[in-house]
């Protein structure tokens, strides 16, 4: 399962840039861009889950990596999304066992570490980061997805770029970009971090962000003060209105499930 807020916070999603940056916003992107020494960036979002496999199954997306999840089962209209993984020209999976539903669906599986055998760096929902430390070794050929992202990386020609030495290096460097994020507006700041050594990053010890370069004092709540981080600083209220749920075809029927099976989330 997927670090969630951690994932926000390092660009994990279609519609952002790292450290909370916005895709649509020039300046935003080429702050990204510089930072990176990025030859290209995008200008607009891309897919999100559900329209990232309607693309798949028009041929659209011809080839896909799957990592941390398992979405021939856990995607809704699953026989669906089963049925476009099965047609793509080329899967690879990264995934703990080579058993999973999308797992037997990929060309190449690559053994990845799970979550007791991660190193790296949590964040929980109150933006406490909080160091992972493996309590096992990596069993047989799996390795870290850092580790399999950089080396498939360094193969297509981007050595400089993802010349990494472990955790603690892109630690640091996601902490240098979150201070020119602060400098945009940006909430996540934890440029404050971006110095420690390999030392003090093994030994770093549960730590709310923000956290500043200048003063590294840390807020424990936001908002406090009646400020958003909204252009006018302002929060944006929306109002909406109930209508009725009634379907307008067929294909647009309405299925509600509770969600009470085992294991059902991510499987």
């Amino acid at each position: 399962q997927p670090n969630a807020m951690g994932g926000r916070e390092v660009g994990g999603l279609a519609n952002m840039l790292a450290c909370h940056l916005d895709i649509e916003n020039p300046t935003h992107r080429e702050t990204v861009q510089t930072f990176w020494q990025s030859p290209t960036m995008p200008t607009q979002q891309g897919l999100k889950a559900v329209d990232m496999f309607d693309a798949v199954e028009s041929g659209k997306i011809k080839a896909l990596w799957v990592m941390c999840t398992n979405p021939a089962v856990s995607m809704p209209n699953a026989r669906k999304v089963r049925g476009a993984i099965a047609n793509c020209d080329f899967v690879v999976v990264s995934d703990m066992f080579a058993s999973t539903d999308t797992a037997k669906l990929a060309d190449v599986v690559l053994p990845s570490t799970g979550w007791g055998e991660k190193d790296g760096t949590v964040t929980n929902s109150d933006r406490t980061i909080s160091r992972q430390r493996a309590a096992l070794p990596p069993p047989g050929q799996a390795r870290h997805d850092w580790d399999i992202m950089c080396d498939v990386a360094r193969r297509m020609g981007f050595s400089t770029g993802f010349n990494y030495s472990g955790p603690a290096e892109i630690f640091r460097e996601h902490a240098e970009l979150s201070g020119h994020a602060a400098g945009l507006g940006k909430d996540f700041d934890i440029s404050g971090l971006a110095g420690l050594t390999d030392l003090e990053y093994e030994d770093l010890t549960p730590t709310k962000w923000p956290f500043p370069r200048q003063g590294n004092t840390q807020r424990s709540r936001f908002f406090g003060d009646g400020q958003f981080f909204t252009h006018e600083k302002r929060a944006s209220l929306v109002p909406v209105k109930q209508t009725a749920l009634v379907p307008n075809s067929v294909a647009q029927t309405f299925r509600l499930n509770t969600g009470r099976v085992r294991d059902q989330w991510h499987t």
